[in-house]
């Protein structure tokens, strides 16, 4: 009896050992399930968990389950939870220089993003974040394909938007939109399709694969497909939490990471192709813009741009500038 009361006490003793040494990792993000990013999100994590051998317990919270998209930032930074994944525009005036990849026509280029993740501007802005309170550990690309949407008639060059009231993606590249003659609108992506249903905005701008899963072709019925901006989801987590963790735990991190950037890149790539097809079979029209056009909208949208972008970001907005020729 007093064996086997030893070795259930010993069992137990290293049970409790296992557990307290596994680390919770709770990662909020706004994502709807079934958003293509959404699925990378929960393949990275179960990667993670491989790689670290069971070390880290990643627990995933979209659709803004857990914290509110515009107060993630702040939770990690502060850290009410280790994890989460931002667009790269909510960073809005706290770190305005990430939203260089949605100037238009900034960074359209695929190869570009293939480069991103080990590029010398990701290092630039992995440096900025972590001054700001986060530690960036993955760049998930998630489109370079937009929709101008709209009813009536399709929006395929500059003078289109004059008077037009859209929904835009920002401060910074919605100056584009105004330059053309559009008035922007603020609001947050749940709220357009009703905004757009009862005629509040004409328009918006959107990814194309988010124009079809969030149903926009029941309110509009003319898109203009467009390589306009370039969008992405980053994941990051709390300095100090990161700091106390393993070698094979940050290994893991640093690992599943790479690999999600790669899975990402893939997975948008296949949403933006299959999306307008999608789209046309719902009813809409789809309009592929030509190169002549694009190059009319850059021309309208891009100084416009620079201008504000330079102006808000000074000598930091124009040294990642010139970082991101360097990848074009």
């Amino acid at each position: 009896m007093t064996k086997t009361f030893l070795a259930t006490l010993l069992a137990a003793t290293a049970m409790a050992g296992a557990a307290s040494a596994q680390e919770a990792m709770r990662c909020s993000h706004q994502l709807p399930p079934g958003h293509h990013i959404s699925n990378v999100i929960e393949k990275w994590a179960a990667e993670v968990e491989t790689l670290s051998n069971g070390e880290l317990d990643v627990q995933i919270f979209g659709a803004d389950s857990l914290i509110k998209a515009n107060d993630n930032i702040l939770a990690v930074a502060r850290g009410e939870i280790e994890c989460a994944f931002s667009l790269n525009f909510q960073w809005g005036k706290t770190l305005p220089i990430m939203n260089v990849t949605v100037g238009p026509y900034t960074m359209s280029s695929i190869e570009a993003w293939k480069q991103w993740p080990t590029s010398e501007a990701a290092a630039y802005l992995e440096d900025k974040l972590l001054e700001k309170g986060v530690k960036n550990i993955a760049w998930m690309f998630q489109t370079n394909v937009s929709v101008f949407t709209s009813k009536g008639k399709a929006l395929t060059k500059p003078e289109d938007f004059q008077g037009v009231k859209m929904r835009g993606i920002g401060p910074a590249f919605d100056r584009g939109l105004t330059a053309m003659g559009a008035s922007t609108v603020s609001m947050p992506g749940s709220e357009v399709y009703q905004a757009l249903a009862t005629g509040v905005i004409d328009a918006a701008v959107t990814d194309v694969a988010a124009a079809y899963s969030r149903r926009y072709f029941e309110v509009q019925d003319h898109m203009t497909v467009v390589p306009v901006l370039a969008a992405y989801l980053h994941g990051y987590v709390t300095p100090s939490w990161y700091d106390g963790l393993s070698d094979t735990q940050k290994a893991a991190l640093d690992e599943a990471g790479k690999k999600a950037a790669g899975w990402a890149l893939e997975a948008s790539q296949e949403a933006s192709a299959e999306a307008p097809k999608q789209l046309e079979e719902k009813g809409v029209t789809i309009h592929i813009a030509t190169d002549e056009e694009n190059e009319a909208f850059r021309a309208a949208m891009q100084p416009a741009f620079e201008e504000g972008f330079t102006a808000e970001t000074g000598d930091e907005g124009i040294e990642l500038l010139s970082l991101i020729e360097k990848i074009k």
